[in-house]
């Protein structure tokens, strides 16, 4: 019998990667990459193929003869994420899947009553209903966690005045509140969802997090692999004026400390994503031992 396929969009990505790999791996379905520059694609995929969320009649083309999408869209690459999410909605119904992953967030503005603005979160969960109301036979909703692998990019730990390395951040130390993981496990996720879709297929919300860990927390598992960081509480006004984007990030450390990351009553989300996902998620430590 023929392969089903599954279209990953973002395949060269943090999250599409990983869920490239998983899916080949696990090998029930035939897997196309979705990237704006297939002749350069050098990832696991069965097949690559040119499109841009940008570009509704590109992503017609891709989705053709597919069973099912998983779709993420680049805040941090300046994407209109609610137009981007509504054409892949629109090219999806258009070539009859059947399947359709979406890749969200939290709603912040909701959450906290309009107390943060964090439009990374909050332009993806503005695109759910649309998402919800297309009529898929199946539709999953995965919220992907704040990466490990932000401890060796974005958020790596700095040099300080004081001659110690670490953070300098608006948020308690002690307060766990940040939901984490190794964002290649997030094709775990998903391919158990697609693997699944009678269970998780019916609107479900699948929120990935291997933990909730505080910064005090991720300085005792870099302890553990013998590196020493400190961390300063700096208030969010100050942090806001450190570099272009950092009110951004300021307002989202805020959030995480009064809501957590996913939010209240996550746990039943969590739950589902861990009991969804084809195996275990990589723990902190382990993932620092191989990546510090």
């Amino acid at each position: 019998m023929k392969k089903q396929t599954i279209v990953v969009i973002g395949a060269t990505g943090a999250q599409g990667k990983g869920i490239v790999n998983t899916l080949v791996n696990e090998g029930s379905f035939n897997v196309r990459a979705v990237t704006r520059n297939p002749e350069k694609y050098t990832g696991k995929a069965n097949e690559a193929v040119y499109a841009d969320l940008k570009d509704l009649q590109s992503l017609k083309d891709a989705f053709t003869n597919a069973y099912g999408v998983f779709v993420v869209t680049n805040f941090w690459e300046g994407a209109d994420e609610i137009t981007e999410g509504k054409n892949a909605v629109e090219a999806a119904k258009a070539a009859g899947l059947q399947h359709f992953i979406w890749s969200t967030l939290p709603d912040v503005e909701i959450i906290s009553e309009g107390v943060f603005e964090v439009p990374h979160f909050s332009s993806k969960a503005k695109v759910d209903d649309l998402v919800k109301s297309a009529g898929f036979k199946y539709t999953t909703f995965v919220q992907p966690p704040f990466y490990f692998q932000n401890l060796i990019g974005m958020l790596r730990p700095q040099p300080k005045q004081d001659g110690t390395t670490g953070w300098t951040l608006p948020i308690d130390p002690t307060k766990k509140a940040i939901h984490m993981s190794d964002i290649n496990d997030l094709g775990k996720v998903v391919a158990g969802a697609f693997l699944q879709p009678e269970k998780v297929g019916n609107g479900n919300y699948l929120a990935m997090a291997t933990g909730l860990y505080s910064f005090n927390d991720i300085i005792e598992a870099y302890k553990a692999n013998g590196k020493e960081h400190s961390f300063s509480q700096v208030p969010a006004e100050i942090f806001s004026t450190f570099f272009e984007g950092a009110k951004e990030l300021a307002e989202m450390f805020g959030y995480f400390e009064k809501h957590t990351y996913m939010g209240p009553d996550s746990t039943s989300r969590i739950e589902l994503a861990k009991e969804t996902a084809t195996h275990k998620f990589v723990p902190l430590q382990e993932w620092l031992s191989k990546n510090n």
